[in-house]
Parts: C-alpha cells; structure tokens; sequence
C-alpha cells in the first residue's frame, strides 16, 4: 500500500483565534476553514517556545529548544541535527520545503554563540562545526543568478527559499523578484509607500503589486511543485511556509483595504488586568512616557486605534494567505494526489495583537502566544471534529512519522497525537495532561535587566510561568479566568496549588533531558 503524501502549511505569527474555524467573527479564511470542516481542529495546540526560530527547529526535530539547541533567534539548527524530514527521506519520500526556513539567521552577522569557540581552551559543550551556516542570509542571494541551496537541508531534498518579512523579502523570491521586476529598486523604496491614513506603528502601504507579493509568490511555486509530482511513484512531504501574517502590517494591494479598523475591538485591554505582572506594568509606563522600542521585533504598547488597524491589517495578509492555500489545495486536485495526500495546518508562535494592548511577541507566555492553530485533514475525510487535548509542536514530527509507517529517531520528545486524530476528542488518545512551554530570551526586554528564561506549564486548568531569578511568577486558573487577568500567584487560598504546579514543573524539565546518543548498556 502506497503510503500518504503530506502537505504541510505554516504561517507566521498567528494566534489561533484569528480563523473562522476557530471562530474569528470577522477575518474571512474559506479554505481553512474547509480543512477543519473535514478533518480535526485542535482547540489546545501549544507552541514548545513562542518564537520563530526555536520553534521552528522544535517542529523540525520533535524537541525542545533547550535541547536542539536553537535557542532563540539569531543561533543556528545545527547541521548535526536529525530531522523528521531525514527519516521521512530516508523512508523513500520526495522532500520539499517552499518558503520560510528560518533555521538559520536572516542577517549577514555570525550566528550567536559560534564567536565563544574561538575563546578559552574549550568554551562550548559542542565542537566547532564546519559549516559556515549562510544558506538563508542575504550574500548568498546578493545575485540574479537563482542560488543553489546544499541539499540535503535538514532533510529537504528541493528548497525554495524566503528570508525575511514583509514585501521586501529575499532568498529565491528576492532574486526572482529583481530579474523579472526592472523597477524594483523603486517598489523597495519607502519613498514610493502608497499613501494611507494610518497611525498603527509598522503600518506600511507597499506598492509591490498583489501578484507579486511573496505570499503569492510562494503560492505560485508550491503549487507548480505539486503539479510535477503527478506521475510520480514516491510519496511527497511539502512544507509550505508563508512569512505572514507577521509584521510588518502590509498586506498589498485590495488586501490592505479589505477590512476596516471598525469592524474590530479590543477585546482585552490593559485595564482588564486587575493585578498585571511587572513586565505589563513596564510596557504601560513605558508607552506613557512615550518610549520607543529599540528594535521593531520587540512586542510594544499601543492605543486602541492602532490595535484596531494592524487587526485589519492582520486580518488582510490572513485572507491572502488563505487565498493562496486554496490555489495550492486546486493544484493538489488537479494532480490527482488529493485522494493520497494529508493536509496539514498549524503557525510558529501567536502575536499578542490587542492583549493587554500589546502588539507582536514577548516573554509572557499568554494564551495569544502560546495557543496556535493546528489542523490535520486526512484525505477523503467528511466530517469535522474537535480535540482538545493538550498539544504541542514537537508532536507534529511524530504524529507525521506514525502516519507514514516510519520509526522515529531516538532522542524526539513529542508524542503522536494519531488516536486523538482519529478519535476527535480528548476522551480518547489524550497524550499528556500537562505541557512544557520554554523561552529564551536574545535580550533583555520588557523591564528585564536580563534577557529572560522562562518557563510554563500548562494544564486543563492552570498556567503556571516562572522567570528565572524573580521573586514573583504568574499562576492563572483557566477555567475560571479564560483571558488570565487574574495572577493568583500570592493568593495564600493558591499556595497548594502553586506548590503542586511548581512540582510538576520540576518534572516535566526533568523529562526534557537530552536522551542521545542512547547507551547500550546501562551502567
């Protein structure tokens, strides 16, 4: 029996309430919303870390950041690293990975932590590697002529490559987007921004035409990958990455204007709190005294106007990511592959987009970061259901691997979620009544003085966080408090249960311990 083809969406920095099928009132995404309707949605899907690049590499490796080691953005997934997509290669499958990788830096500086190799007698656990890690920074693609990628890259046997955000975008897009547009220095050129009204900060109105935006772009190629593996006899694996809808908020085009601010409310503002932690506080007094963020990947503070506008600006590069996975979705059927082929859909990380009036990313791990969308479609499936066991990003691997027949490599930490798939609920197949949630900090930010380590551990029921060095955590009841706006972390009627939590913490991190190589022999 043949086995199945995956096609794999991602999206960046996507909450999983912003789709219709997890009930967004507004943005409109058809085509998702169809693959929920025949397949499974999982209501508590978990990143392992809220952050590109780690969890990314978690997604890839089936373990926690802490353990590959692509701790936060700037390191590398190193070139020692098994993936899923190796095994899925080595068991006979066409790999192919289009768009956004982002396991290795976007920028041309040295990747974080190789300079401490060159200090000390011996300053790292691991060895000094020999690759220079320049596959997605910007050098290699500092040419017309399309560069060819060292493959096997981390398991794909075809990369077509997107670095960066936004309509400025490099890699493979960015030299198809010199050669086939003469004028394309002046449609990079601020200078030429279309003119809006806006006020929400990184609201930018690009001239780049709809057509040849990068989302469109790597629609276009994913599904012409597709359309050549038609005739093919082996099984394929797909990963189609879209850099959106992460900032900056520029959706091109009819897409910009689709949605009006008006149509959305902040439904979680900052007053909601009733006793916010002291990195809340900081942002607050911080927009107060009219303080700009350093770097435009920091989460910020913002008026209720501006929120409202990078929500319609959001909710516009949503549906045109949605557009575009309909295209693939037809492409898919006109291969003949539909029939054969699981589809899959999940994002990186959330954004707080509105929570506590934050807008991007941070080092609270509130349910708008953490909780991100995770679909599985199986083919010829018809009816909907709903899981919502806890679930995390480093199942996908093994939830993969079990599908294909394939063993998985020693030393992966997720756990196939295939009984909660074909069972629909959390009754059956649940894999765990408690999740690990990491993050790793690459500066200080948000009222740290320290770039923050930070841990959390979710249930059913609770979300307890501890930040490394603090004297005070978070400690939120879910059920009771679903938007946790409460800190129950000095309530002495909670002092049991913030024992118990601490405990089971303790725990899980033990359960994350590198397992490999795996001895022979016990000692």
């Amino acid at each position: 029996m043949r086995k199945p083809n995956f096609l794999v969406f991602v999206t960046d920095q996507q909450r999983a309430d912003w789709l219709g099928c997890y009930g967004h009132p507004v943005v409109k995404t058809p085509n998702i919303d169809a693959l929920a309707a025949r397949g499974t949605r999982f209501d508590e899907f978990h990143t392992a870390m809220p952050v590109c690049m780690p969890n990314r590499a978690s997604l890839l490796t089936g373990r926690y950041p802490s353990v590959h080691g692509l701790r936060h953005n700037g390191c590398v997934l190193s070139e020692r690293a098994n993936t899923f997509v190796d095994v899925l290669a080595a068991g006979g499958y066409r790999t192919a990975a289009i768009g956004k990788s982002h396991l290795q830096p976007f920028t041309d500086l040295p990747p974080k932590g190789r300079p401490a190799f060159e200090t000390g007698p011996i300053a790292e656990a691991w060895k000094p590697e020999t690759s220079t890690y320049n596959q997605e920074q910007p050098a290699s693609y500092a040419d017309d002529t399309p560069y060819a990628v060292d493959t096997p890259y981390y398991g794909y046997q075809h990369v077509e490559m997107v670095t960066g955000h936004g309509d400025r975008c490099g890699g493979h897009y960015g030299q198809w987007f010199r050669r086939t547009h003469p004028n394309w220095k002046a449609l990079h050129d601020p200078a030429n921004a279309l003119p809006h009204n806006y006020t929400c900060p990184q609201a930018y109105r690009t001239p780049v035409p709809e057509s040849s935006y990068p989302t469109a772009w790597i629609g276009e190629r994913a599904a012409a990958w597709i359309d050549q593996q038609k005739s093919a006899e082996e099984p394929f694996f797909a990963f189609v990455s879209f850099p959106d809808p992460h900032h900056p908020f520029n959706p091109p085009g009819r897409y910009w204007s689709m949605y009006d601010p008006e149509q959305f409310e902040v439904s979680l503002p900052y007053d909601a709190h009733r006793n916010p932690p002291p990195p809340l506080r900081h942002m607050r007094e911080k927009w107060e005294r009219q303080e700009v963020e350093a770097t435009s990947q920091a989460a910020f503070y913002a008026d209720d106007q501006a929120l409202r506008e990078a929500m319609a600006l959001t909710a516009g590069m949503i549906t045109m990511i949605d557009d575009e996975i309909g295209k693939v979705l037809g492409a898919l059927d006109a291969s003949g592959q539909a029939d054969n082929t699981v589809v899959i859909f999940t994002s990186d990380h959330g954004d707080y987009l509105g929570d506590f009036n934050l807008l991007l990313k941070g080092c609270v791990p509130t349910r708008a970061l953490t909780r991100v969308p995770f679909i599985w479609a199986e083919p010829k499936a018809s009816q909907a259901k709903t899981c919502t066991a806890l679930a995390s990003t480093i199942d996908i691997s093994s939830t993969v691997l079990d599908r294909a027949g394939l063993r998985p490599f020693w030393g992966m930490q997720g756990r196939s979620l295939k009984d909660c798939i074909e069972v629909g609920s959390a009754a059956e197949g649940t894999p765990r009544d408690a999740l690990l949630v990491e993050h790793h900090d690459g500066g200080p930010r948000m009222g740290f003085e320290k770039a923050a380590r930070v841990r959390c551990l979710l249930t059913n029921r609770w979300r307890l966080t501890l930040y490394k060095d603090q004297d005070w955590g978070e400690l939120y009841d879910r059920e009771s408090d679903p938007g946790e706006t409460f800190n129950l972390w000095e309530s002495p009627k909670h002092a049991t249960i913030r024992a118990e939590l601490t405990e089971r913490l303790a725990q899980e991190m033990i359960n994350t311990m590198e397992e490999s190589p795996r001895a022979d022999l016990l000692a």
